[in-house]
């Protein structure tokens, strides 16, 4: 028990009955909290949460390695016969404060015959890794300029989200935005104000993935993406055209010759609930890709919703053959 006191590895010890007999000097020092204050208790949980929940010995010695995904974000039940339970969590820490995210091993101690005396628990501090391999993860999955998602990022979720509402038979709305004349503007301004006008433009589309599962991307150069899960193309045109007059109200000076006074966006929008034979979100990709491209053949600084491309077309007068084939630069 002395050596134990003095491991450095922080540490505590239960009983049958799960109250604490041991609680080492590491342990103290991980959670703030004094062994007076928990030897002869059930309270450890107070070192490690805001309110009452299992710890890891716990679980062991209830022998629950069916609740260890109910508790922890990480976890391995090493089997049963004196193996113990791995897991990893952030935990709360109220006497600190703080969040840490901890490593922790807790193994059963059983007597010659087999019956439990003791649960040992030890802890390790990973919250450093953990904040790092976080800040990577995040790092792998922005646009560097804007912030936004990147393509990357894109391409997973537009997948996931298709693969949902093909469960779900819901319709799945998804939004190609350009800037209009983009080269030119660089060619006038230079590259540096063309990256202040991405960043405002990206601030603008990012404000209007306002839902939980809304994503807002850079989906590369001057284009961005939004994919709206739930949506029809009617609602998506509506928000649509909001990003769109939001950016005309900013004002971005332009006055490149050929482009207009100010920056303007052209958007491309289409929805589909995914059928048996659609595979994957191409289709969806395709249909609003041909709209944006509609919206720029059309004169730019408009939405245009793939399912009324023919009709805008007929409303401007034009021939049947001025009306674009499939045209399809993006996939899943």
């Amino acid at each position: 028990m002395r050596l134990m006191q003095h491991l450095v590895v922080p540490t505590f010890v239960i009983d049958p009955k799960r109250r604490v007999v041991i609680w080492n000097r590491a342990c103290e020092r991980l959670t703030g909290l004094a062994a007076s204050e928990v030897i002869g208790t059930s309270k450890h949980w107070q070192a490690f949460y805001e309110t009452r929940r299992p710890c890891l010995a716990d679980l062991v010695a209830l022998d629950r390695p069916e609740r260890l995904p109910e508790f922890y974000s990480e976890y391995a039940a090493r089997g049963h016969n004196g193996l113990g339970f791995s897991a990893e969590n952030w935990c709360t820490m109220p006497k600190l404060g703080s969040q840490l995210y901890l490593a922790i091993d807790a193994g059963p101690i059983h007597d010659e015959a087999g019956h439990l005396i003791a649960v040992v628990e030890t802890l390790r501090d990973l919250t450093d890794q953990k904040r790092a391999e976080m800040a990577l993860k995040e790092l792998a999955t922005k646009d560097g300029l804007t912030g936004l998602s990147n393509r990357r990022a894109f391409d997973q979720m537009l997948m996931s989200e298709w693969a949902r509402a093909h469960r779900t038979q819901k319709p799945l709305a998804l939004l190609f935005v350009d800037v209009d004349h983009f080269k030119l503007f660089n060619d006038h301004h230079g590259h540096q104000t063309g990256d202040e006008c991405l960043r405002a433009i990206a601030s603008v589309v990012s404000r209007h993935a306002v839902r939980p599962l809304d994503i807002a991307s850079r989906y590369g150069g001057e284009e961005f993406a939004l994919i709206l899960p739930d949506m029809d193309c009617e609602t998506a045109c509506v928000i649509a055209d909001a990003i769109r007059c939001a950016v005309i109200a900013l004002r971005i000076t332009h006055g490149a010759m050929g482009a207009g006074d100010h920056v303007t966006l052209s958007v491309g929008v289409a929805s589909h609930i995914p059928g048996g034979a659609d595979g994957g979100p191409d289709r969806l990709l395709g249909a609003a890709d041909e709209a944006l491209y509609v919206a720029k053949r059309l004169g730019r600084n408009r939405v245009i919703c793939a399912e009324r491309v023919l009709a805008e077309f007929a409303s401007l007068g034009r021939e049947a053959a001025a009306v674009p084939g499939p045209f399809r630069r993006k996939t899943a």
